[in-house]
């Protein structure tokens, strides 16, 4: 297949060259990925790479966790930093975007994506805990334990989806078992575990410069995290037991080199 010679044709050729929406919360499927889109068509006009986009992305997204940390709340730094993270969180929709459309990503180009983005959501929270320590008018020092939870809760949700994925990866490399079946995408799901949805949290930071809407609304949506995952990890447990039973009856020679 030809390259795409210009805008429009790239942006055409991307509509039908999206990752799975199974799973996906609201926001990032129905807003992310759509501006992810025309990031990518206008990224891929300029000849800029995917890492390109992810440096980008992380500038950005972490200009925007800086002004949390180092600028007392107020209503134009609510403004500033939720454009900030919302722009940044769409450049990461789009750098795998342009990798597809430049003919598939690369192994480091994937390995630096994963790393910004762990790298992202502990400082994000991070950078919270020091605005309430040193601007917050908390009254008990208590809520600080909120966004350190939130900092634990969302680096553990993302290395579990990441190991799962891993491991299920590995399991079909080495027994030969085939990918599951694509699964129509549910409206109503992406509504459900919208609490999870990073760009809703981009979005909540517009309100930073409110406390007293701010803080229980984060505090909510950390809630959300919380249960879903321990909702996810039971799920996930059993999905990577089950891949054990066929694991367990494949040749010995076959299994080599599987991920432990």
């Amino acid at each position: 297949m030809s390259a795409p010679s210009g805008f429009r044709e790239a942006l055409a050729r991307l509509a039908s060259a999206q990752k799975t929406a199974k799973g996906a919360p609201a926001y990032s499927r129905f807003v992310n990925r759509k501006l992810g889109r025309l990031l990518a068509a206008v990224a891929y006009v300029a000849g800029l790479t995917p890492n390109a986009v992810t440096a980008i992305s992380a500038a950005f997204t972490f200009t925007g966790i800086a002004l949390i940390a180092l600028v007392e709340p107020a209503v134009w730094l609510g403004v500033a930093v939720c454009l900030a993270l919302v722009v940044g969180y769409a450049f990461d929709a789009a750098d795998g975007q342009l990798a597809r459309l430049r003919g598939g990503g690369s192994k480091s180009g994937e390995y630096l994506d994963h790393m910004v983005d762990s790298c992202k959501i502990s400082a994000l929270h991070l950078a919270v805990l020091i605005s309430w320590y040193r601007f917050g008018d908390l009254g008990h020092h208590a809520y600080l334990l909120i966004p350190v939870g939130f900092t634990v809760v969302a680096a553990v949700m993302f290395f579990g989806m990441i190991l799962k994925d891993l491991l299920a990866r590995a399991h079909r490399a080495a027994t030969g078992a085939p990918a599951p079946p694509a699964v129509a995408p549910s409206a109503i799901r992406s509504l459900l575990v919208i609490p999870t949805d990073y760009g809703l949290l981009c979005v909540a930071f517009l309100l930073i410069g409110a406390p007293a809407v701010f803080m229980p609304l984060y505090a909510l949506i950390f809630a959300g995290n919380l249960l879903f995952l321990l909702a996810a990890s039971v799920k996930w447990f059993r999905e990577v037991g089950a891949l054990d039973a066929p694991a367990a009856a494949a040749p010995a020679q076959s299994r080599e080199g599987a991920f432990r």
